[in-house]
């Protein structure tokens, strides 16, 4: 795999995203493994933050703990990355969520920007960006350039499915954000899906 790209070579990865691809899932199910396998994300792309002495007393004695040194803003990519943010938000209680909007043109595959709360100067110090789909990359990239229009420096990447295609832009364009994600697939089809994918996570974690 590329610099800068981690796939965990987790059993349990494996099992609920083979179930998360099946056809025959219905959107309930759909929504509860896409939470489950973003939190085993959280916890492998948050593994080497770091951290500050907290001391604290339990309730027998004293003793020497550590808490996150930063604040982290969770920004999900409207409207798929919605169905991974509550999931990285449980994980993550004391993170802010910053949103931004922007869906893929059918005709030209490329990003269609709405919307964003994003605060100028930041008031996070990393972003973790959430959205199932890594597949031509366009929305990844221009969510990530938006926030470093912000001022943010550290930013990473969260998804479920990735093309080669979209990583490749995504790490040609922003070579500085770490990328994680379930699994990479073979291809991007003709209509820039990812192939075998899992069809469209929006439609399937909506029920639309």
């Amino acid at each position: 795999m590329a610099d800068g790209v981690f796939v965990p070579k987790h059993a349990l990865v494996a099992h609920k995203l083979t179930r998360l691809r099946d056809v025959n899932t219905p959107s309930p199910l759909f929504r509860q493994l896409t939470k489950e396998i973003t939190q085993i994300l959280i916890c492998e792309a948050t593994a080497d933050l770091p951290t500050v002495p907290d001391n604290r007393e339990t309730p027998l004695s004293e003793f020497s703990g550590e808490s996150l040194a930063q604040k982290i803003g969770i920004v999900p990519i409207l409207r798929a990355g919605l169905g991974m943010s509550d999931a990285a938000h449980e994980m993550l209680p004391m993170a802010r969520i910053l949103h931004i909007g922007m869906y893929r043109d059918e005709e030209t595959l490329e990003p269609v920007y709405y919307y964003d709360k994003l605060p100028t100067p930041p008031n996070v110090d990393l972003a973790l960006v959430v959205d199932p789909m890594l597949a031509t990359g366009g929305s990844a990239i221009a969510a990530i350039s938006r926030l470093k229009e912000t001022g943010l420096k550290q930013i990473r990447f969260i998804g479920l499915i990735a093309a080669p295609e979209g990583i490749s832009a995504l790490r040609g364009a922003h070579p500085d954000v770490q990328i994680w994600m379930a699994g990479v697939d073979e291809k991007l089809n003709e209509n820039g899906y990812i192939c075998p994918g899992l069809g469209d996570a929006g439609d399937r974690i909506m029920d639309t």
